[in-house]
């Protein structure tokens, strides 16, 4: 756990939020979905490009495809992450999109997730 949320935020005011919604989802046997899991899984073959279709082969750090965990860290955590995977924040949020700006924007429901992905991704943010 601790590694992913290094992965998926430098920012330390974000790390026990982030904890946060990946526990949230593995108590309600959601998958976790995060990009760096697909990323690390795709090794060598990874061209900084992450396409659709590699959000859809299976594969072992295919959090996208398969539930729980992977295997084995996909990182080396620093202390700040590991403090944020043993003691997550509390959040009723299930979904967080990057903003673009190294912060993330955090949903409740899938529809805020949606909104928030085509204002920050599709959309460029601006």
């Amino acid at each position: 756990m601790a590694s992913i949320i290094e992965k998926e935020t430098g920012r330390a005011a974000e790390r026990d939020q982030i904890g946060g919604v990946l526990v949230n989802r593995l108590r309600i046997g959601m998958r976790l979905q995060v990009d760096p899991t697909v990323i690390y899984g795709l090794g060598a073959t990874f061209d900084g490009n992450l396409k659709k279709i590699h959000l859809l082969e299976d594969g072992p750090y295919n959090t996208y495809t398969r539930a729980g965990l992977p295997p084995t860290p996909i990182a080396m955590p620093g202390l700040p992450s590991l403090r944020s995977a043993v003691r997550p924040g509390k959040t009723d949020a299930l979904y967080y999109v990057s903003r673009g700006d190294g912060t993330s924007q955090f949903s409740r429901s899938i529809q805020e997730h949606n909104r928030a992905v085509t204002k920050y991704q599709l959309r460029g943010g601006r």
